[in-house]
C-alpha cells in the first residue's frame, strides 16, 4: 500500500509554472540527456516542499533500448528526476553552501508501477532533514493519481572549484 500524498495534486492550477526548463537551468547544472526536470509547479518554503514534473517524450535516450518494444522510464531517471526537483528547492533556498546538491544516496525506493513515453511524470518533494552537511528528501512520483515510485533522496553540497583562502 503506498503511503499518503505529500501533496494534493488536484490543487495544482493547471498551466501554472513557476520555473520552466530555462529558468531550471539557471540554477541546476545538468545539461544534454542529464536534464530530467521540465518544470516546477509548485514551491512552499514554510512546508519544506516542491512539486515539479517530467515530461516523458518518445525520443529519450532510453527509449530505443529499455525495453525494446516496451519502453519504460528507468527507475534511476525518476531518481535523478526527484533529485534534481529537491536540488532545484536547496538551491533556491538557501540551505546548503557549495554550487550545487550532489546524490548523497538513496533509501526506501520503492517502484510501483510503469513510466512511459507520453506520461507525465509529476514530482513531490518534501524536507525530512535538512543540516549543513546533508540533506535528506522523501520523494513521491505519480502519473495521474497513480503513485509510481518513492523513497527518499540524500543531498550534499558539492562545489566546483576550491574558494581561495
Amino acid at each position: 500500500m503506498p503511503p499518503k500524498a505529500h501533496f494534493d495534486l488536484a490543487t495544482l492550477q493547471p498551466g501554472r509554472v513557476l520555473a520552466d526548463k530555462e529558468a531550471i537551468r539557471k540554477v541546476l547544472p545538468q545539461r544534454l540527456e542529464m536534464e530530467q526536470l521540465d518544470a516546477i509547479l509548485h514551491l512552499d518554503p514554510a512546508a519544506a516542499l516542491v512539486v515539479g514534473h517530467k515530461d516523458v517524450r518518445a525520443d529519450e535516450f532510453w527509449v530505443r533500448g529499455h525495453m525494446p518494444g516496451y519502453p519504460l522510464l528507468p527507475g534511476v531517471l525518476m531518481c535523478e528526476a526527484a533529485a534534481q526537483l529537491v536540488s532545484y528547492f536547496v538551491i533556491k533556498q538557501h540551505l546548503m553552501a557549495g554550487d550545487f546538491l550532489g546524490f548523497g544516496g538513496m533509501e526506501n525506493v520503492r517502484f510501483r508501477s510503469p513510466v512511459r513515453p507520453g506520461d507525465r511524470l509529476v514530482l513531490i518533494g518534501k524536507a525530512i532533514k535538512v543540516n549543513r552537511r546533508q540533506t535528506t528528501f522523501n520523494v513521491q512520483g505519480f502519473v495521474g493519481d497513480t503513485m509510481v515510485f518513492e523513497g527518499d533522496i540524500i543531498g550534499v553540497p558539492l562545489q566546483r572549484s576550491k574558494p581561495e583562502a
